[in-house]
């Protein structure tokens, strides 16, 4: 915590009277929408590069990602004077480049396949001796992420539940551990939308299963978990609720309109799981983790 801490945005917690009526519990928001470059990855990756040493951290770092945290190792790195190549899709949204050339992230393209992302990467790695950050499945990243429920439990330390996002495992690894070890008979609950829903999956069979496909507004989802963060997800979330495409949108629509602020449909797939079992959190204290707000504004689903 203390080590990132000059390096991020302590995020601001906001409150809603209505959506506490609607959901029947008290909701307190992490709102990580307000993080440098806009998500809680900059938590992560800040962590990770702090934690290299010397040396490694003057031949660079190395990342593959489409989004989020190809733009947080690029910031960091910038930040802290570290080269950052970033291997992107080439099918990847021409806003995300744009941001990571922004932070100076050197850009390789390639096919969007996993394998492919990887063989690139390691390319990278052979040629400049950078060292590889995975975006969720690393533990430095891991207890990074960490750190924003860390900030909540400082502000709110009776709450019942902290609710977050399962996408690559990253967050919610971060989260539950937080919870354990500084949580009040705290739990740690997942949302997951039901169109990528292997986490759940995951948990019911106890081995990290995929997605045959991935058809979901919540893109920031679609990745899968890691040997890294799954056994802490195994071992510390004590559930994930599945949520529809229709039930994700309509607490999209809810947090904009009620809250005034703008989230990325991922951020609001805990609201969604929440309001789908309201009579589990029934006057309960709820912390969500609002992941992000890098919404591609010509894609919104209302």
């Amino acid at each position: 915590m203390e080590r990132v801490k000059p390096h991020i945005h302590r995020t601001p917690i906001l409150t809603s009277g209505l959506l506490n009526q609607i959901s029947e519990c008290e909701l307190y928001f992490k709102c990580e929408n307000f993080q440098k470059m806009g998500a809680f990855k900059m938590r992560g990756a800040t962590n990770a590069i702090l934690n290299l040493s010397v040396e490694k951290k003057q031949k660079g770092v190395v990342t593959h990602s489409s989004g989020n945290f190809a733009q947080a190792l690029s910031l960091s790195a910038k930040n802290l004077n570290v080269p950052a190549y970033i291997v992107m899709p080439d099918s990847a949204p021409e806003v995300k480049k744009a941001a990571v050339r922004t932070y100076d992230g050197k850009i390789t393209e390639c096919p969007s396949t996993l394998k492919d992302r990887e063989e690139t990467a390691s390319k990278i790695q052979e040629e400049t001796g950078a060292t590889f950050i995975h975006p969720s499945n690393n533990l430095d990243v891991i207890l990074g992420q960490g750190t924003a429920a860390m900030e909540l439990l400082e502000d709110y330390p009776d709450l019942d539940y902290v609710v977050c996002p399962v996408g690559g495992g990253g967050l919610i690894a971060g989260t539950a551990l937080t919870v354990k070890y500084f949580g009040n008979n705290c739990k740690c609950i997942g949302g997951e939308p039901m169109e990528a829903d292997d986490a759940w999956r995951s948990l019911k069979s106890g081995k990290i299963e995929t997605n045959e496909s991935a058809n979901t507004m919540a893109d920031g989802l679609k990745t899968q978990l890691g040997d890294q963060n799954f056994p802490i997800i195994l071992k510390h979330v004590d559930k994930i609720i599945r949520v529809t495409e229709t039930e994700i949108k309509e607490s999209l629509r809810l947090i904009w309109e009620r809250m005034k602020i703008i989230v990325e449909p991922s951020s609001a797939v805990p609201l969604a799981a929440i309001l789908k079992e309201k009579e589990n959190f029934k006057n309960k204290k709820v912390g969500i983790i609002i992941s992000g707000g890098n919404v591609d504004l010509s894609k919104l689903p209302f």
